[in-house]
């Protein structure tokens, strides 16, 4: 896919398509975005076409600090090298960092289609975990604890007058703190899901490279981590089950 707009001019474009709505995204300077020297350089690269140069830029900015506009622009990248597995972990990980990113998600749904791949498939409490990026969770429960602890037993330290708003808020502050702790396990769960970023990844029945052939796993496949052995993960996807080198899986939090 060429450039089709120009940067200047993409704000005030009409978008018909969901290829034009991707390609109006490419590579947008916002406020989530990292502004230093490593971002700088890359949008150059990515215009010109030296795309191999912006990824590489890319990931050193993402190195030093991870942001869901990087992230995104990065998939863009990958998806113009033909790396559909490598432009769909990206955009999971900018979703990752920020549930409400627009472009991460509006490429997610283009590339899955185009590619043919599912998205994860979610228990529910790890659907829950996605309404809110993972750092507020913690915040959230931390606060809501605080908040039912301290309308427990403030009253009896200053001897206030027990009333039934105290217990209300109480009782609001436990359910907040007990959904939010839910969340937060499914936090923790979704560090085990992970996209195939190489096209006919080999899922083999051993953790050995000699070992039998089960199946393959198309790029931007989701598989779930079930445990590690040397160099592989034994996975999950949605048809089998079996082990599959670490460097054909990128995990969404890695």
């Amino acid at each position: 896919m060429n450039w089709p707009l120009d940067f200047a001019k993409r704000p005030g474009m009409r978008r018909s398509s969901a290829a034009l709505v991707m390609a109006a995204c490419l590579f947008v300077v916002d406020g989530r975005a990292a502004t230093d020297d490593f971002y700088v350089r890359g949008l150059p690269a990515a215009r010109a076409g030296n795309f191999p140069e912006a990824a590489s830029v890319f990931e050193n900015e993402l190195r030093h600090q991870p942001s869901s506009g990087v992230f995104v622009d990065l998939g863009i990248t990958e998806w113009q090298r033909g790396h559909a597995g490598a432009a769909i972990l990206a955009w999971e990980r900018a979703a990752w960092i920020d549930p409400y990113d627009a472009q991460a998600n509006q490429n997610l749904k283009f590339a899955r289609t185009v590619a043919q791949v599912d998205a994860p498939e979610l228990r529910w409490f790890e659907t829950a975990s996605t309404w809110l990026p993972p750092s507020a969770w913690v915040w959230i429960a931390g606060a809501s604890l605080w908040l039912a602890v301290g309308a427990l037993v403030l009253p009896r330290v200053f001897r206030w007058r027990r009333s039934g708003w105290q217990q209300s808020l109480a009782a609001l502050g436990f359910c907040v703190f007990i959904f939010s702790i839910t969340a937060n396990v499914g936090v923790v769960s979704r560090t085990d899901i992970g996209f195939i970023v190489k096209k006919n990844a080999p899922l083999r029945l051993t953790p050995t490279s000699g070992s039998e052939l089960i199946s393959t796993l198309s790029a931007g496949e989701p598989v779930r981590r079930v445990k590690t052995r040397g160099n592989y993960y034994f996975i999950h996807s949605s048809m089998n089950a079996g082990w599959v080198e670490q460097d054909q899986v990128g995990l969404i939090n890695e």
